[in-house]
């Protein structure tokens, strides 16, 4: 049945893992069985970092077997309904329902409906009050567990911040609740025990009321239970285990490659960035402990390419001495070094040249904002006479295309600095004449701001999915360099990530009744529909644009619960920098 199925589909390799460094653990003989699950297609969950470690950290547990799931593709969901077929994990074609814990990575919020239907398919209640102690305990964990409440009907408990540790204590609980063979397991007494764990939040336990208007009036525990979940951190980045049975799939997946974490969190303070708030605080490897699980995985996989990652690379002590290293060592075996976005005074100096010996694509940098009024507004760190030097150096050296990222959406932001965007992209594609060629090639990614939970911007609003498709136009009528190519997200899409991601737990009936209309891959194009969405919100009488509005300092928010470490006195003071910064333009 199975392999006729994959003869119906695309890219059935997305479906029968069997990838080189696979561990091979016997399902049946494993005390506890964990299912990893990505709510996106398996290049997508392949691709990311923290799936990789986790299933490494889980399958080097002797009594623990973990398996993966991702999202079945469009094609291959209709063939497992039309089979009235289950979801399947990679290594052992197990269903859902045959494993003891589900663990969910929640990357961003337009994949909530594609949790539901991995649950669908695999047969397990929806919502974790239908659920007996027969069913699989689920887990949430990633960059949306920041703000867990839209999400808190389908999950048992939510793991905040970094799972190196906290998930050997979950597996722990867990495993002492299993001592009785053929015992049937307490889920109240398991959660109450998950409760006490630091970083887990059990939604079940806690109470939230809000007011006819939709404002949060309270927010109450359960006896025993915490009224503030610390975020989970993980202290030592070079004791922290990284995945040298690197998995090296059969297909192409996104970022095919060696990735290495370099750092964790960010020396700057960005005021917009939510994922500094996600990985606070700012820790590093050590360089010689990069360049050694960069020898040992290239060892392993024999990829062509690692790339160095972290929130701000640029700011890695050394990285010139690492840069030179690395591509000495790495020079003669063809194997290229690639960087996530670079600030431009991290590549005065020789970094560039050392780049530019092996690798000559492209460069990425994020402005963010193209006017100094802007920039201080969001606390960004970005000198445009570095910038400049930089792209006289790399075009010299070879380079014909540049990235850049940009936001609008910004408080107090004015036609001008939309006219500051183009400008600035323009410059940096006519830098390359002065080389004695043509203009450089400039792709413009353009993005709406979403005032994110745990920022100094979670009291602004959103503009308006109008006001955003103003600007996209205003953007395009300016361009006259033809070598300049913008791209920007659909309107729609940013406004329902910003109402998930500021909503609060009434928004778990929207979400529900969104997956029951057919909702599914909200962050693709081709998949998203806004109309189910808007239908969902007025069959559950919430008004969507609420979540879009201004709020006060004072208010109380759906996520106040949560310590990440930075105190809300400190992002209020932040706030009010932002209307000085502006006060003073």
């Amino acid at each position: 049945m199975l392999k006729d199925i994959l003869l119906q589909v695309q890219k059935p390799a997305r479906y029968i893992g069997q990838e080189w460094n696979l561990p091979r653990k016997e399902f049946d003989k494993a005390r506890i069985k964990f299912a990893l699950c990505f709510p996106d297609l398996y290049e997508i969950g392949m691709s990311n970092l923290g799936i990789r470690v986790l299933y490494s950290i889980l399958n080097n547990i002797p009594d623990v077997v973990c398996e993966r799931f991702f999202s079945p593709a469009r094609d291959m969901e209709l063939a497992l309904r039309a089979n009235k077929m289950s979801v399947f994990s990679l290594e052992s074609a197990r269903n859902l329902r045959e494993f003891d814990i589900i663990g969910f990575s929640l990357g961003h919020e337009l994949s909530y409906t594609n949790v539901l239907n991995l649950l669908d398919l695999g047969g397990i209640p929806l919502k974790s009050s239908l659920r007996s102690a027969d069913h699989p305990l689920i887990i949430g964990g990633g960059p949306c567990a920041l703000n867990p409440e839209p999400m808190h009907e389908f999950f048992d408990l939510f793991l905040i911040g970094e799972a190196e540790e906290a998930i050997l204590e979950i597996i722990d609980v867990y495993r002492r609740q299993r001592e009785t063979p053929g015992a049937a397991i307490n889920r109240r007494g398991l959660l109450d025990g998950f409760s006490r764990i630091e970083g887990i939040y059990v939604p079940s336990m806690y109470e939230a009321s809000h007011s006819p208007q939709g404002k949060m009036e309270g927010f109450r525990a359960a006896a025993g239970a915490p009224l503030k979940i610390k975020k989970r951190v993980v202290r030592d980045l070079n004791s922290a285990h990284f995945p040298l049975d690197w998995l090296v799939p059969y297909i192409q997946i996104v970022h095919d490659r060696i990735t290495i974490e370099i750092m964790r969190g960010c020396p700057n303070s960005c005021r917009f960035c939510q994922a500094r708030s996600q990985y606070f605080p700012f820790r590093q490897r050590k360089p010689e402990k990069i360049m050694e699980l960069a020898k040992e995985t290239y060892r392993r996989t024999g990829y062509e390419e690692i790339s160095l990652c972290g929130l701000s690379v640029s700011d890695f002590p050394g990285l010139e001495g690492l840069s030179a290293g690395l591509i000495s060592f790495f020079k003669e075996k063809a194997v290229s070094l690639s960087f996530s976005s670079l600030k431009p005074k991290a590549m005065l100096g020789k970094t560039a040249e050392l780049i530019a010996s092996i690798k000559k694509t492209g460069l990425t940098f994020a402005p963010e904002a193209a006017t100094e009024k802007m920039r201080m507004i969001l606390n960004k760190d970005f000198n445009t006479l570095d910038f400049f030097d930089i792209l006289r150096q790399a075009y010299t050296a070879g380079y014909q295309n540049i990235k850049l990222y940009f936001m609008t959406g910004l408080p107090f932001e004015k036609e001008e600095d939309l006219d500051g965007i183009i400008g600035l992209s323009e410059q940096a594609a006519l830098a390359r004449k002065q080389t004695g060629k043509g203009p450089a090639q400039v792709n413009i990614s353009v993005n709406t701001l979403i005032p994110k939970a745990h920022t100094a911007f979670q009291w602004f609003g959103m503009d308006t999915q109008e006001k955003i498709k103003y600007k996209q136009v205003y953007l395009k009528k300016r361009i006259r360099v033809k070598s300049l190519r913008l791209n920007t997200r659909n309107p729609a899409m940013s406004f329902l990530e910003c109402v998930l991601s500021r909503g609060d737990r009434r928004l778990s009936e929207v979400i529900l009744s969104a997956f029951n209309k057919g909702a599914r891959f909200d962050a693709w194009d081709n998949d998203f529909s806004l109309d189910r969405w808007l239908d969902a919100f007025r069959e559950s009488g919430i008004d969507a644009d609420f979540y879009l509005q201004e709020r006060s300092a004072d208010e109380l928010l759906p996520w106040d619960f949560i310590d990440i470490g930075i105190s809300k006195d400190h992002l209020i003071k932040e706030f009010n920098k932002i209307n000085e910064a502006a006060g003073a333009h």
